[in-house]
């Protein structure tokens, strides 16, 4: 566990010293704040205390910041050749891509934590639903773990961060869109499986403050698939190096 966290820090500490998770964090405050107070349909607009604005916005807004956070964290290595030089340290497949992972996710935890005001603001506009709100913040971190394990096995596949960031959008749009939509024009079994496949319907459970143990099977799976298909990539790579 040591190991794993000691990646964890080192690869926290790049992002910050690259300004990437200044970047990201900007970004992700930017967007969020302009469509959740002034654009479109904003908390004024629909003149509601609820954070449902904010989580609609931070659902589209981190398929697309994840892949672009991990495309660089195993394809670079491998690219660089650094990736040797954390395997000769006794350092295991399995501890870098846990490291790895972790690091992503606080990023994005962290990201998140700079939204609290947001909560904090629209809790005095009215009663908002506080369950709700844990529910939506839960499902967020719960989602982002779901793509970082994908971005990571789209990053373990090749040595290109541009080639990574477009395999890992090409995987994540299935869950977020697609089977959404094919599930919706199709019924019985095979429409319900679809259905279950969609990202969107389990992230809409959560955030209305529903705990449900198929919600959270469906993440963790995802988690742990990219996760261990990482790592056998990553496994391969080292073994033909």
């Amino acid at each position: 566990m040591n190991k794993i966290w000691i990646i964890t820090r080192r690869e926290l500490a790049s992002f910050f010293d690259s300004l990437t998770a200044y970047v990201m964090i900007i970004l992700f405050l930017g967007l969020s704040g302009l469509f959740t107070w002034l654009v479109g349909s904003n908390v004024f607009l629909i003149n509601q205390a609820s954070m449902e604005v904010f989580f609609g916005i931070a659902f589209w807004s981190l398929f697309f910041f994840i892949p672009a956070l991990t495309m660089k964290m195993i394809a670079e290595e491998n690219r660089a050749g650094t990736i040797e030089l954390l395997i000769t340290k006794a350092v295991t497949d399995s501890q870098i891509v846990l490291g790895k992972f972790l690091a992503c996710l606080l990023l994005v935890i962290i990201a998140l934590l700079c939204t609290l005001p947001y909560y904090v603001t629209i809790s005095r506009l009215g009663n908002i639903d506080d369950g709700g709100v844990i529910g939506g913040y839960f499902g967020l971190i719960l989602l982002s773990g779901a793509y970082i394990a994908i971005g990571l096995f789209a990053s373990s596949l090749t040595t290109n961060q541009i080639v990574a960031f477009l395999v890992a959008l090409f995987i994540s749009v299935f869950f977020h869109l697609l089977f959404d939509v094919i599930g919706s024009t199709m019924t019985g079994t095979i429409g319900g499986i679809f259905s279950y496949l969609s990202s969107r319907a389990h992230f809409e459970s959560l955030s209305r403050g529903v705990i449900d143990s198929r919600d959270l099977v469906f993440f963790l799976s995802i988690i742990v698939l990219g996760l261990l298909m990482s790592q056998v990539m990553l496994s391969k790579r080292n073994w033909h190096s």
